[in-house]
């Protein structure tokens, strides 16, 4: 669902946010192309990352985890101000010391490595010049639409992630991992299913509509897509344990905003739910889908460090049309 292919060792196939950062990013930006907020994979890891694409396209990830209340607050990203006896001078310094190194280094040992290294290493310094815009104050918003959103990690992180999309951040995910009320409440229901999924949609619900509202009032949503998704479904029916298994044949999926015909449901899981009975779409289409309303071609190719050609999405997959505006 990420990457649109099926793991496999031969080939580490990137995830839709390098893509995308790849293909609609600046490489100049102040701001990272791609910003992972709370992402289930900080916590428990993952095969899904930039892949083959490099450490140039991987996400700057926030995690909204600090010693320091203000920067939890905001989830802001420590360390970007020099420390209080270093001044502007000796900050210029430290760059230009650090740009000869490193010159000095590519040159003797040009590789793909060290120029994804170096790379990284001037996306921190556009960070630390620019404060990154100041992107991450959320305090700057006003208290009651923090409160819309939700005084939580996951409403907080849709808040910040309409700040770094009108900062042309071109890919921003945010995941919703616990509550405040239960840290260890997921998606992953195999037990008491129905009060963890109302803890987890109290928090879900108000943010991600008033996500979609303040994009619209601000003239955004027409260029902004939202894609609301996980990785797999739930049976349809309850276990013993008054939960939901793991059910990979049948589950739901969210587009609205740019590119995106709405009000519509497309496809149909019949009476009972157990399989798709009309307009099936399976993740490389899903993904198609994404890449054509952000208008990206989806058939694009891109190469591995073997110069493997691999097209975005799989070869012979096509976007689902009905769910486009062109």
């Amino acid at each position: 669902m990420l990457t649109g292919y099926k793991q496999q060792e031969a080939v580490k196939y990137p995830v839709l946010g390098s893509l995308v950062a790849k293909e609609l990013g600046q490489p100049d930006n102040e701001l990272p192309n791609f910003v992972s907020i709370s992402s289930a994979q900080s916590i428990f890891g993952s095969t899904a990352d930039e892949g083959f694409l490099g450490p140039r396209y991987a996400p700057l990830s926030v995690s909204g985890n600090s010693n320091n209340p203000q920067a939890r607050a905001n989830l802001a990203i420590e360390f970007l101000a020099p420390p209080r006896k270093v001044d502007t001078v000796q900050v210029e310094n430290r760059f230009k010391m650090l740009q000869v190194v490193q010159r000095d280094f590519a040159e003797r040992f040009d590789s793909d490595s060290v120029a994804s290294h170096r790379s990284n290493y001037e996306k921190a310094e556009r960070l630390v010049r620019s404060q990154a815009k100041h992107a991450f104050r959320l305090d700057e918003e006003d208290a009651a639409l923090r409160d819309a959103y939700g005084r939580n990690r996951f409403g907080q992180g849709c808040l910040l992630a309409r700040r770094l999309v009108e900062r042309g951040v071109p890919f921003v995910e945010v995941s919703l991992n616990g509550t405040q009320a239960n840290a260890a409440a997921s998606w992953d229901t195999h037990a008491d299913n129905f009060n963890q999924v109302r803890l987890l949609s109290q928090v879900l619900d108000p943010a991600w509509a008033t996500l979609m509202r303040d994009l619209r009032d601000r003239g955004l949503l027409e260029n902004t897509l939202v894609v609301w998704m996980g990785e797999f479904g739930r049976t349809p029916i309850i276990n013993p344990n008054g939960g939901r298994d793991h059910f990979p044949i049948a589950w739901s999926t969210v587009l609205g905003g740019a590119g995106i015909r709405g009000g519509q449901a497309y496809g149909n899981t019949g009476a009972d739910g157990m399989k798709v009975v009309d307009n099936p779409v399976n993740g490389p289409e899903f993904l198609a889908t994404i890449c054509a309303a952000l208008g990206v071609d989806p058939k694009k190719e891109n190469f591995t460090d073997e110069g493997r050609p691999i097209p975005i999405v799989e070869r012979g997959t096509e976007p689902v049309r009905q769910l486009l505006k062109a």
